[in-house]
């Protein structure tokens, strides 16, 4: 038995995708306007996660020019069918103000490590799609619906619509199957299937501190929708545990028939409550109780910080990958970022920023830099390898350093296993 403390992947990993294939596990999560998209990960046990090639590597999948930022890549979904694998995406490419472009496409591949196909648009009606395989051989693309007009709830419910695998488009009308309930803000949706029920699960409360994850139930996939009593799970009740703003889920099982969540989580730090690491990635255990509801295996609503898993231990190959180049072949703008690099990994080792939540205490130069998030769509690989081979982050095992727009403060991502700085 492995014990694994969360959130498990550690520092913007937000939005949590988990499919199992035989006795493989992946998970995918939003890569927002980084480039290329989507972060992906293979695990054998649930608790040792390896870091696989992002599926959008060309620009013809993901075109982000102009995308504002914090758009993007939005909540993929990963699926398996048929010896196929499905990745379906929103890009969005603005939500100032109440309108929302918000673009849905699927790419395809047969080797999750090969080439992913060229994308497929669905549609724009909002975010957070998930597709959903039924025993039929028919298949379902669910999200959720923004609506942008005057005295209308923006999160106004959960829309299906068939997609053809033959015509590689949506047939048929949408049709909304889910309004919500009174917490608000009915998004993240998937369809899992069980002993003859449609079970709809979805995030609700918003990203902040009344996130949470609900189940519906239905006979019919079209519904009428019957709601469970009570959140799967959410810490808009316990301000107290270190991991809050938990919700936005995604459900497996094991070939031992348990079962598991994976779910975003942030931590709190300072009077502020300042989520400097982002949104990252966690995992607990639920089972199915007599009425067929699923409970935290721990009980209650409140997800666990440490979960056990009883699979056979994953051996992560270790990564040797290196790249030469000569530093002053670089573009300016990389030299000019280089150089406030060094001097934000200078502020690191000295530990200044270790618990940063105010970008008043860090120098103008780079505070400057980090407000203009054209670096963050523009930065190839090869600073990031440039910065380990310097060693400018050895202390931390190859950590970078970015900014969030939402909170406005430095946060330390990691790039593999490696741990965080507080």
């Amino acid at each position: 038995m492995t014990r694994a403390k969360n959130p498990v992947l550690r520092g913007f990993h937000p939005d949590p995708s988990i499919l199992r294939v035989g006795n493989d596990y992946y998970l995918a999560a939003s890569t927002f306007q980084w480039f290329p998209g989507v972060q992906l990960y293979h695990s054998t046990d649930l608790v040792n996660w390896e870091e696989m090639k992002h599926p959008l590597r060309r620009v013809s999948q993901l075109d982000m020019r102009g995308n504002p930022n914090s758009g993007g890549v939005w909540a993929p979904c990963l699926s398996y069918c048929d010896g196929t694998y499905y990745l379906i995406y929103t890009n969005v490419r603005n939500f100032h103000g109440i309108f929302k472009d918000t673009h849905n496409y699927l790419v395809t591949a047969n080797d999750i490590n090969g080439e992913w196909s060229e994308p497929i648009y669905l549609n724009s009606s909002g975010f957070d799609p998930s597709l959903f395989h039924d025993d039929d051989g028919k298949k379902y693309l669910v999200n959720m619906r923004w609506d942008h007009r005057m005295e209308k709830n923006d999160f106004s419910g959960i829309l299906i619509q068939e997609y053809s695998e033959k015509e590689k488009s949506l047939i048929g009308e949408p049709k909304l199957i889910f309004e919500g309930t009174e917490v608000g803000a009915t998004e993240a949706p998937h369809i899992y299937k069980r002993n003859g029920y449609y079970y709809l699960m979805v995030a609700e409360g918003g990203t902040m501190y009344n996130h949470g994850v609900l189940l519906a139930r239905s006979k019919n996939i079209f519904g009428p929708y019957e709601i469970d009593t009570q959140p799967l799970l959410t810490t808009r009740d316990n301000k107290e545990i270190s991991i809050q703003r938990t919700g936005h889920a995604s459900l497996i099982d094991t070939p031992e028939g348990k079962w598991y969540v994976a779910y975003l989580g942030a931590r709190p730090v300072g009077e502020k409550k300042r989520c400097i690491l982002g949104r990252e990635t966690c995992i607990c255990e639920v089972f199915w109780n007599e009425n067929g509801w699923l409970r935290l295996k721990n009980g209650g609503t409140t997800p666990p910080l440490e979960y056990e898993s009883t699979l056979p231990v994953s051996i992560i190959k270790e990564n040797n990958e290196r790249e030469e180049f000569d530093f002053d072949t670089l573009p300016r703008t990389i030299k000019h970022f280089v150089f406030h690099l060094r001097n934000l990994a200078r502020l690191v080792k000295e530990r200044a920023i270790c618990a940063c939540t105010d970008t008043s205490q860090l120098p103008r130069g780079i505070i400057k830099l980090w407000s203009q998030d054209a670096c963050s769509r523009t930065m190839p690989r090869l600073l990031l390898k440039w910065s380990l081979h310097q060693g400018i982050f050895s202390k931390w095992q190859g950590s970078a350093c970015f900014t969030t727009h939402i909170t406005s403060s430095i946060s330390i991502c990691q790039a593999k296993m490696a741990r965080t700085i507080i």
